[in-house]
């Protein structure tokens, strides 16, 4: 890895969390990009990594900001004198920084190791708002496959409220409240039921296990605390579990219909990180299950994901029967803003 590769890469991910709302986050990435590192197995390790270390490949800027803040939320205590909400210097930022990268080797190391892994509850606005479309649409309970469920946070979006401007969505006494700056119509008043949850990652995690609380929490940042008062809500209610495996092995078994029941099937931003195979394979077996799905037995397939514009995630809503695609707007990916098209 040549100085200038991991330099760009910092870069880019600071001017990423800087525009998702992170200005800590863009600072301590600039830090890494411009500052001298400490000898140390750490600063080897991270200069001699081989690959796109960016956000588009094995992300390690974020791998390293884990470690860190995952440091910081055990308490450590050079880590609390220069992080939010301390307002410390930059020389004083990156000098606690150096004497962990060297100090807490052993732990840096092991979070390396594994690409980052998140579970932004805030997505959950959309999600709510989609419920209540199917609901309207349907009148039917609805019955859920989570595709990239990571630590389940978004099993339960039907235990959250959505509030839009003076009015609330989803449950009558929620877990929590979303809040997003909202652009666009309302859904629809009609409230959703939801029968039964399934979810599958490739790696789950228990928000119930103390290791796999802390990864979640992890990758948040640390000047957000909403993100954080968020997860840690979402984390002290959650109740299924999430099943391990390939998704799409996972769902084919589940696409047989129930009647009397609509199956939502639902990613956010997690399709985009299965193989191009899987992708395929994935779509052709939802379509199958949708050409004989009937009103009495409707398929829902939700996606927010992203397609390539720099205006957030699509929203993208398939049902059956009728194969009818409906654009319900964009979000950004963090959830702090729904841009709602849906009529």
């Amino acid at each position: 890895m040549t100085p200038t590769a991991l330099q760009e890469a910092f870069l880019y991910q600071s001017k990423a969390c800087i525009s998702l709302g992170s200005p800590f986050m863009g600072r301590l990435m600039t830090l890494c990009a411009t500052m001298a590192w400490p000898a140390g197995i750490i600063t080897d390790r991270i200069f001699a990594w081989q690959g796109d270390i960016g956000p588009r490949g094995q992300s390690v800027p974020l791998r390293l900001a884990g470690a860190l803040h995952a440091l910081h939320l055990q308490e450590h205590a050079g880590l609390g004198a220069v992080y939010p909400p301390q307002d410390a210097t930059d020389t004083a930022l990156w000098g606690a920084v150096s004497t962990v990268l060297v100090a807490e080797a052993d732990h840096i190391n092991t979070w390396l190791d594994d690409a980052p892994q998140t579970n932004e509850v805030r997505r959950s606005a959309t999600l709510i708002a989609v419920g209540h479309v199917l609901a309207e649409r349907y009148g039917l309970p609805i019955r859920t496959s989570e595709l990239g469920a990571s630590g389940g946070l978004n099993l339960h979006w039907d235990a959250y409220a959505l509030a839009i401007r003076d009015q609330k969505f989803g449950a009558d006494e929620p877990a929590l409240t979303l809040s997003p700056d909202w652009h666009g119509p309302l859904p629809p008043a009609t409230r959703s039921l939801v029968a039964s949850h399934g979810g599958v990652d490739i790696n789950p995690l228990d928000p119930h296990n103390p290791d796999d609380a802390l990864r979640l929490q992890a990758y948040l940042w640390a000047d957000q605390p909403e993100r954080l008062a968020l997860t840690g809500a979402a984390m002290a209610t959650a109740q299924t579990p999430v099943d391990k495996g390939d998704a799409i092995d996972w769902l084919a078994p589940r696409l047989a219909h129930v009647s009397g029941q609509t199956h939502l099937i639902y990613s956010t931003v997690a399709w985009q990180y299965f193989p191009a195979e899987k992708q395929a394979l994935g779509t052709n077996l939802i379509a199958a299950a949708g050409a004989t799905a009937t009103k009495n037995t409707p398929l829902a397939w939700f996606s927010m994901e992203n397609d390539g514009s720099t205006q957030g995630a699509a929203l993208t809503l398939r049902l059956w029967p009728g194969d009818l695609t409906l654009h319900l707007g964009r979000a950004d990916f963090h959830g702090r803003w729904v841009e709602w098209t849906a009529t």
